[in-house]
């Protein structure tokens, strides 16, 4: 089939790499100005796949895609060129005593909602010392042992490095995606089907009809920081009454560091309170961050429709897919298969790729 993408965001790259693996003709159309653009917010992205800590805002039905993208993963990362950073290790929920009440009450929600293999364990101090010697300070930590982390940026070069055969088309933000057809620099360009994955692209320029009008950005916020002497292993989350902050390692001793979701659609630099606060954080579990080095800060917004869960929209000849809100990596294969499989396009079944 010959098959149009709008949007060369986690979606659309995944979108791509998939169905030229499958046979098809591909492709994507995108505003960015070439494959490592950092516009899309898939750039902007930890990469944490936890889906049992993300039961604080998520439904079972986005934890079960993320568990199941999990094993997709490991699949797809082990196809694909480079060896993009990809770990399962879990994942730790840290508190300090004075929030002790408000990440207790989290981590209840979680127990609530989460089958009983995947609810957070408690650690003694001991246990956690074992885990990450290098973790001080949180008085209270719990475990999730089935989660995980990617590097994005890594995964987003690989996807499209994976996908070499597509028509990559740059610089071509996309004006409608309608029933088997894109348009864009005033051309209507005509496909077997379309997938439209453009997050806040999709909102609509001419009327209802044009796009999804339901659609928000959320702000994320993120550092890139290097600390030689820190060592950590897994993601780890700090329950804090105003911030969710992450601390997530990567390749070279490398640590991304950011808060999970503000309610803005403000694009401009990380705020001197931001940077502040998130740091201070961050230091407080690692103490040895007070010598890391900022290599990066970055903003973005993700995509979010009103009750932050994800959704596929099908038509004939036009699949869209909106709403990842701040669980696009954890959850993007299982939304991609069931989206290419309810376009009932034709794709091999082999393994964890069309669950």
């Amino acid at each position: 089939m010959n098959i149009g993408i709008a949007g060369a965001g986690v979606l659309g790259r995944l979108l791509a790499w998939r169905l030229i693996r499958a046979g098809h003709r591909v492709t994507i159309l995108d505003p960015a100005a070439g494959p490592l653009a950092r516009g899309a917010a898939g750039w902007t992205a930890a990469g944490m796949l936890s889906p049992s800590a993300e039961l604080e805002c998520a439904d079972l039905q986005v934890f079960q895609d993320g568990l199941d993208s999990i094993g997709m993963w490991a699949e797809i990362v082990a196809a694909l060129p480079g060896a993009p950073d990809f770990a399962r290790r879990g994942s730790l929920l840290l508190a300090h005593r004075g929030d002790g009440g408000a990440a207790r009450r989290l981590v209840d929600l979680i127990e609530r909602k989460a089958p009983e293999a995947h609810r957070p364990q408690p650690l003694a101090a001991a246990s956690l010392g074992e885990l990450e010697p290098d973790i001080h300070g949180p008085a209270l930590a719990w475990f999730l042992p089935h989660e995980g982390a990617l590097d994005a940026p890594q995964l987003m070069q690989a996807l499209y490095e994976g996908a070499q055969a597509a028509d990559w088309r740059w610089g071509q933000p996309v004006e409608q995606a309608g029933e088997g057809f894109l348009a864009a620099d005033g051309r209507r360009h005509i496909f077997d089907h379309v997938f439209d994955v453009r997050g806040l692209g999709q909102r609509p320029a001419h009327g209802p009809a044009a796009g999804c009008a339901d659609v928000r950005g959320v702000r994320g916020e993120i550092f890139l920081v290097r600390a030689p002497d820190v060592r950590l292993a897994r993601p780890v989350r700090l329950l804090h009454p105003r911030h969710r902050v992450y601390i997530v390692p990567r390749r070279d001793h490398h640590f991304v560091i950011g808060a999970s979701e503000i309610e803005s659609e403000d694009r401009s630099p990380v705020s001197l309170r931001t940077a502040v606060e998130l740091l201070a954080a961050a230091h407080s579990v690692l103490p040895g961050l007070a010598e890391a080095r900022i290599v990066r800060m970055e903003t973005n917004l993700r995509p979010a429709l009103r009750d932050n869960l994800p959704l596929i929209e099908q038509a004939q000849g036009l699949t869209r897919i909106n709403g990842l809100f701040r669980h696009g990596w954890m959850i993007a294969p299982a939304m991609t298969a069931r989206a290419i499989r309810q376009a009932g396009i034709p794709f091999p079944a082999s393994g964890g790729h069309t669950a």
